[in-house]
């Protein structure tokens, strides 16, 4: 047969060539099939928040910097850059055989023209934030500054030059979120809110978007005019949202995952015994907590709230509901920032009976018992972890006089609830560091954060967080005023942390590139598969 197969592909290429054509092998296209715990809100950089949307743009754009798949910053659009003596300027010389998927160069302009949109207030970006180390974003975001005045400027075609207010020292780190990705205008003028759909979106990444069919794929194809597309080893890569966890590890012993982000915790230690070395966990730069309406009564009491963070058991919920795999957490800065020491809540070192005698105290003084129960309402998304949280709480507060519901989305509405300030008692959210710094998780509680989803309002705290922004070229001192607004956070119980994240990833031994690191970030561009 084999031999019949050869004589025949032989005389087709000998008829081609005879005919004054080339003939050209048929390869097999090198798919990756890359399981998500979620769908992606939207693909517009400015106007995303969740690490699934984040996992896909990293594909699709590049930004001035990026990550390699351990993590590590490296160039991206940006083939080099320097930094002023005293830290507050940074000039980017752009690539000059960095060009959008369209053909036409990316240029200074695009991530001038980027930034902006960033920080106009009718881009709605709950990023916006993001970029407020520079000087007049923060103005130009608030309307009390014109755009042109913000400190980014293109000095030639291949130029950029960025001024901060002050010395920042995650500033490039920063740079490799999606929302200081540039975005190509002459697509935005002409095609509006449309640009962002499939045949229409000009990127300068790895990958272009070539379908988007909602909850059940967004497929990428390998961008011939990427810089780099000699080292890309994938032609496609699909991303699978699937929200079920246990459906989602059935999906990949069939076959049809090379990977998923995510593992129903329950089954934590038969997946291991099954799945040996595929099954991946280990320490991630995350915090698992309740957002609390701290503007509606009654949680606008500071003591009710400390009384609720006090009462839940945080040890059963590590070791019994997350197998595990999550570490009991008491700050909002999750260990493993270097530098840094996390301000845990006070009661962190009292016994679990100690912390609900003092909880149950504190409530029957504001008048809630079994009898004349505190009614809560717990919103969180699809996800069998997330329920099991949320009931085993249940269980604990009931015997405290606290009622609680539980109403239950899939992750694209209940972020985008929340994103909108809806009315809410308790919201489950997860944050995952944007840069390993601090501010990460404590920037998100400023009063003009687009993720301050709790309305947290406190001048002491935005006074604290200026005060480390303002020493950021001494990092003992910045790390120290970083400490103290955290502190200020948690005995004012803005959020309630609960959990420490561990990455529980399942990866097929077929992938090659999927490095382990605490921000469990894998660019596709840097993954190949058997």
């Amino acid at each position: 047969m084999l031999k019949n197969m050869l004589k025949a592909t032989l005389f087709a290429t000998t008829m081609a060539l005879a005919a004054g054509t080339f003939y050209t092998p048929a390869f097999a296209e090198v798919v990756y099939n890359r399981g998500t715990a979620a769908e992606s809100e939207s693909l517009d950089p400015h106007k995303t928040s969740t690490i699934y949307e984040a996992a896909v743009l990293r594909d699709l754009f590049q930004g001035l910097v990026m990550q390699d798949q351990k993590a590590n910053v490296i160039p991206g659009a940006a083939e080099s850059w320097t930094v002023s003596d005293d830290g507050t300027v940074y000039t980017f010389k752009l690539r000059k055989d960095g060009v959008w998927s369209d053909g036409s160069p990316v240029t200074a302009d695009d991530f001038v023209y980027a930034f902006h949109r960033l920080e106009d207030p009718a881009t709605g970006a709950e990023y916006a934030s993001m970029l407020y180390p520079v000087k007049n974003a923060e103005e130009v975001n608030t309307k009390k500054a014109k755009p042109e005045e913000m400190g980014v400027k293109a000095i030639d075609a291949n130029t950029l030059e960025v001024t901060l207010k002050a010395p920042t020292p995650y500033f490039l780190e920063m740079l490799t979120h999606q929302a200081t990705y540039p975005v190509s205008k002459a697509s935005i003028d002409k095609l509006g809110a449309d640009w962002i759909k499939p045949g229409n979106l000009v990127s300068n990444g790895p990958f272009t978007l070539a379908e988007w069919v909602p909850n059940d794929h967004i497929k990428l194809v390998k961008n011939p005019k990427f810089w780099d597309a000699a080292s890309v080893k994938l032609d496609v890569v699909n991303y699978i949202p699937t929200e079920d966890r246990s459906s989602a590890i059935k999906r990949f012993e069939a076959g049809e995952l090379d990977s998923y982000d995510d593992l129903p915790t329950e089954q934590l230690a038969d997946l291991k015994a099954k799945f040996g070395d595929q099954i991946r966990v280990g320490p991630y730069l995350g915090t698992y907590y309740f957002s609390i309406k701290t503007d509606k009564a009654p949680w606008d009491n500071v003591e009710l709230r400390n009384a609720i963070s006090m009462a839940v058991d945080r040890d059963f919920l590590a070791e019994k509901v997350w197998q595990n795999s999550m570490l009991p957490g008491y700050s909002m800065v999750p260990p493993g920032v270097e530098g840094y020491t996390p301000a845990m809540a006070k009661y962190a070192d009292m016994s679990q009976i100690d912390r609900e005698d003092e909880a149950k105290k504190v409530l029957e003084k504001l008048g809630y018992t079994p009898e004349k129960p505190l009614k809560m309402e717990i919103r969180y998304n699809t996800s069998e972890n997330h329920k099991n949280t949320a009931v085993a709480i249940q269980e604990q507060l009931k015997p405290l006089g606290v009622e609680i519901t539980l109403l239950n989305t899939d992750t694209k509405t209940h972020y985008s609830f929340l994103e909108q300030k809806g009315d809410y008692d308790v919201a489950r959210v997860g944050w995952i560091a944007d840069y390993k710094d601090p501010e990460t998780f404590l920037g998100i509680s400023r009063k003009a954060s687009g993720n301050n989803y709790s309305n947290y309002n406190s001048p002491e705290f935005d006074k604290a967080m200026d005060e480390a922004a303002a020493a950021g070229g001494k990092p003992e001192v910045r790390m120290k005023e970083l400490a103290e607004a955290e502190r200020i956070l948690v005995d004012e119980v803005g959020n309630i942390p609960l959990l420490y994240y561990s990455y529980k990833d399942i990866v097929s031994p077929k992938l090659h590139g999927f490095e382990d690191n605490v921000m469990d970030v894998h660019p596709s561009r840097f993954i190949s598969k058997d």
